[in-house]
């Protein structure tokens, strides 16, 4: 009989309030596992309300890791998040436990599994003459790469200039950096399950709404006055809710109206989050 893989992992992905954590706290308690964050709001330590972190309880139940642990003010990267999830997973493996990485930031997920292109900075001129560019970039990429342009849409202005930025600095095709970046994903040569909660949106928005007006009932108003002091351009105030509920506490709209566009604000980010997953995650099982 052939041994088990030393090495497995789960992956728990979705949009909000679609119950990613419950999922994933039940098959940590069952299987072993230690839960490892991929949410990038529930990393801020400030945010434990409004970011609908595991509660102390859950905490203690089973254990996580990269939750609340990034100071309020402190800017937070999908490099320094895959880094440190690598630590964690090979930490969860060197005892023999099941690594159960959930959240709903994508870009967190394509990290841990395709690693991150090792791209050398890219120079400021450069980046101003693709980006100011007036021709057809598709096409001008399909001169100097064409592997890289047959894998974007010509309307994909964002990506392609990338693209040509790291071919004109570099000499070489961004495939091959981010082919470079494999060769160190974390879950390289592991055993990985995914699982992708599919939730109707109506159910969804229905848990969200109701999930805001229990956050509200828990303390959120003071968990927002705790931040309003912070820089607005700072990742933790793209918290949802979070600038309703500020622009409430400043007496710029009644509390009724912070709610309502927070949780119109809910239903908006679960759109965003749903049509990511559709196109950027076809591999993973609903």
């Amino acid at each position: 009989m052939m041994a088990e893989p030393q090495k497995r992992a789960l992956l728990i992905a979705g949009p909000t309030a679609s119950g990613k954590s419950a999922l994933a706290l039940k098959i940590g308690a069952e299987q072993g596992g230690i839960i490892i964050n991929a949410d990038a709001l529930q990393v801020y330590r400030g945010l434990r309300i409004l970011s609908a972190r595991p509660s102390a309880e859950d905490e203690a139940r089973v254990p996580h890791r990269l939750y609340g642990h990034v100071a309020s003010e402190q800017p937070y990267s999908v490099a320094t998040w895959a880094a440190e999830a690598h630590r964690e997973i090979e930490a969860a493996w060197s005892r023999g436990l099941l690594p159960i990485v959930t959240g709903g930031t994508g870009l967190y997920f394509r990290a841990l599994e395709q690693g991150l292109a090792p791209v050398p900075p890219i120079p400021e001129e450069l980046r101003t003459h693709w980006r100011s560019f007036t021709g057809d970039h598709h096409a001008e990429l399909a001169r100097r790469d064409p592997a890289m342009a047959a894998r974007l849409q010509p309307a994909d202005r964002q990506r392609i200039t990338r693209a040509l930025e790291v071919i004109d600095a570099t000499g070489r095709s961004l495939l091959d950096w981010q082919r470079d970046g494999q060769e160190g994903a974390a879950l390289e040569g592991a055993e990985v399950e995914r699982i992708f909660l599919d939730i109707p949106r109506t159910d969804l928005h229905t848990r969200a709404g109701a999930r805001f007006d229990a956050m509200i009932a828990a303390g959120a108003l003071e968990e927002a006055r705790a931040l309003m002091h912070l820089d607005p351009m700072l990742p933790v105030m793209k918290a949802i809710g979070l600038p309703e509920l500020i622009a409430h506490l400043k007496g710029e709209i009644t509390l009724e109206d912070a709610i309502t566009r927070a949780k119109a604000a809910t239903r908006q980010y679960i759109k965003r989050q749903s049509t990511w997953w559709r196109g950027q995650m076809k591999h993973w099982h609903p």
